[in-house]
């Protein structure tokens, strides 16, 4: 009678290995940086790093003027509007917590597929309300601002929809900033984007320098923030920095242009797309072995799903 018990006890010990060898699958080598990456709601910055959001959240309120507006559509895709038009849609303390929280609505969002981001009466934005920048005028206000609108920033580059900057007008800045969270960029013929933050005295502060040398490589980005290159559409297109020049200028026009334009990268189920978008975040921001690891894990959502199975039953289907 004693051999069952030491088989059922071995075959117990076999099954227990093998359920925490599935529990290390789902576990190993998973850095924090690869959990703050595909974590929705998760920020940069937190009070570990000397960030206190309340505090900078009441001074950012006291400075009122514009809106960020979000419009989603039927389509899958997003139109967030920088809009403060009297200010060429410059941003105010108000409307970097209006980006948030949109961004934070969007995070959520699950049936959604695309973005794009503008400014409102054709021009995208100038940057900074100075009224705001005169006000939190101490290097401890700039540090704190500057971690808001990163840790904002980057919760949108991470976003799972695919984003576009539509630039008309004039992206200086903040705005042009702006512009390198998104995955692309287009513009209209007249329109430009410059890195005004050297005649100011600083430097970007947003997370703009660190994205454009990803976009367009170390040496133009130099060349850009120095002020020795200039954006126009032509040049901006010339180095890699958009990927197309809209025909119209007319604002209605170019949003429709935009939309158009987008829709190419968006065919398809909003599971599929948004798994696509967060590998390549992945891939961009992580090191091999772990973007590799996010792969796998991305492909156990989908793998066996209602898109999956479609798409297997169609091919069949033209394979008879």
């Amino acid at each position: 009678m004693s051999v069952p018990v030491r088989e059922t006890s071995s075959n117990n010990g076999m099954e227990s290995k093998q359920e925490m060898a599935r529990s290390l699958l789902k576990t190993s080598s998973m850095s924090i940086r690869t959990k703050l990456l595909h974590k929705t709601g998760v920020s940069l910055y937190d009070t570990s790093h000397g960030f206190h959001e309340e505090v900078v959240i009441k001074k950012l309120q006291q400075f009122p003027g514009g809106s960020v507006d979000l419009q989603r559509e039927d389509s899958g895709i997003g139109i967030l509007t920088l809009n403060n038009p009297s200010k060429m849609n410059a941003f105010s303390g108000v409307m970097m917590l209006q980006l948030l929280e949109r961004v934070i609505e969007l995070e959520s969002w699950t049936e959604g597929k695309g973005l794009i981001v503008r400014g409102a009466k054709s021009t995208f934005s100038s940057g900074s309300d100075l009224n705001a920048v005169k006000a939190l005028g101490t290097p401890e206000d700039g540090v704190a601002m500057s971690m808001f609108m990163q840790n904002t920033l980057t919760r949108l580059m991470r976003l799972p929809l695919v984003s576009v900057a539509l630039v008309q007008g004039r992206a200086m800045g903040g705005g042009a900033e702006v512009t390198t969270a998104c995955d692309f960029r287009l513009m209209t013929r007249e329109s430009e984007i410059r890195f005004v933050h050297k005649e100011m005295g600083i430097v970007p502060s947003w997370g703009g320098a660190a994205r454009l040398v990803n976009i367009i490589g170390n040496r133009e980005a130099l060349k850009v923030l120095t002020g020795a290159l200039k954006l126009d559409s032509k040049k901006a297109l010339d180095i890699g920095m958009v990927e197309e020049v809209l025909q119209s200028s007319d604002e209605t026009e170019s949003l429709e242009e935009a939309q158009e334009w987008l829709k190419q990268f968006i065919k398809g189920p909003p599971e599929v797309i948004r798994a696509l978008k967060r590998s390549v975040s992945s891939g961009k921001e992580l090191c091999l072995e772990e973007a590799l690891q996010n792969e796998r894990d991305l492909l156990g959502t989908l793998w066996g799903g209602p898109a999956n199975l479609e798409a297997i039953a169609r091919r069949a289907k033209f394979n008879k």
